[in-house]
């Protein structure tokens, strides 16, 4: 099924004309006997992206300072696409500011735009999370084990008490700092695609799933699951707005989120298996192979 996909990206690029013609070259099937032509050779992927994208704790980490897998989502294209030139400037706990500047705490990295020349033909961008206080909300929407969990919605009233919806608020605040990624993208690598990648199902509708999984409060399901669509609705708007495909990771990953039993996971909950290594409410393993699947789908779709 990959070997026709590629296939198919292929020709779909190389029928789009001269804009096309470099990638046409550097999505070339991994499969190819044939030896790399110009285009191969000289053109790029860069991936940018917080934990989502660079994969923490999953084997193999090739990079322990940013959390970095060579099982995440860009690495798999990177694969399946036939890329020979391939940068992952990913790193965990990157918020929209880091792209220009070295990560705070994360010694070693560079800012990740750095890694964008004229010669690159793909960018995928995931970002935004932490931007919002990603690891903030869990902390304060996740019962402590053993105190019960409650059946109303204690962090959903936190959030809105003020009269209005400070996660929203967040939301809308961070998508200018997209866009400003996006054109910077832009100007740097002129006739590069650009992906941004969305989050994938976090949070389900199972209930008792969320509870046990979570440790969410019944009346915040649906709160929270709200507040990853709207994120991922705001990077859809600047995507179009910025000449870059969306991805929509979500359709790939439903039904597989963290309230799912545990071999039917693609996203951990806050309670991770040794079998099946990764960090509490991220992609394992399967869940990196389903965005980089939906990344595919979405060039060829979107080409």
């Amino acid at each position: 099924m990959l070997r026709t996909a590629r296939s198919r990206l292929r020709l779909t690029l190389a029928a789009l004309g001269t804009a096309a013609a470099l990638a046409a070259g550097f999505l070339t099937p991994a499969t190819a006997t044939a030896a790399p032509g110009p285009g191969l050779r000289s053109a790029r992927y860069v991936a940018l992206g917080d934990s989502f994208t660079s994969g923490p704790s999953i084997p193999t980490q090739v990079n322990v300072t940013c959390g970095r897998s060579n099982a995440n989502y860009p690495s798999l294209l990177k694969e399946w696409l036939g890329v020979t030139r391939f940068t992952d400037a990913s790193c965990g706990g990157a918020v929209t500011q880091d792209m220009w500047r070295p990560q705070p705490g994360r010694p070693g990295t560079t800012p990740q735009l750095d890694a964008i020349d004229s010669s690159t033909a793909l960018v995928t961008l995931g970002i935004g999370g932490n931007d919002i206080g990603f690891g903030e909300i869990i902390l304060r929407c996740a019962h402590a084990w053993p105190k019960p969990v409650p059946t109303d919605n204690p962090c959903q009233r936190y959030f809105t008490g003020s009269g209005t919806d400070e996660l929203e608020q967040r939301i809308e605040q961070t998508a200018p700092k997209v866009a400003d990624i996006l054109r910077a993208i832009h100007q740097r690598a002129p006739h590069a695609r650009i992906a941004v990648v969305g989050y994938p199902a976090v949070i389900g509708d199972d209930i008792a799933g969320c509870r046990t999984s979570l440790r969410i409060a019944d009346g915040d399901i649906p709160y929270l699951r709200g507040v990853i669509r709207h994120l991922n609705a705001m990077l859809r708007r600047q995507a179009v707005a910025h000449d870059a495909l969306y991805v929509n990771t979500n359709a790939t990953t439903a039904d597989h989120d963290a309230c799912r039993p545990f071999e039917d996971r693609y996203v951990e909950g806050l309670y991770v298996r040794p079998e099946r290594p990764a960090i509490p409410v991220h992609p394992n393993a399967d869940g990196e192979r389903a965005m980089a699947l939906a990344v595919v789908k979405t060039l060829i779709v979107g080409s």
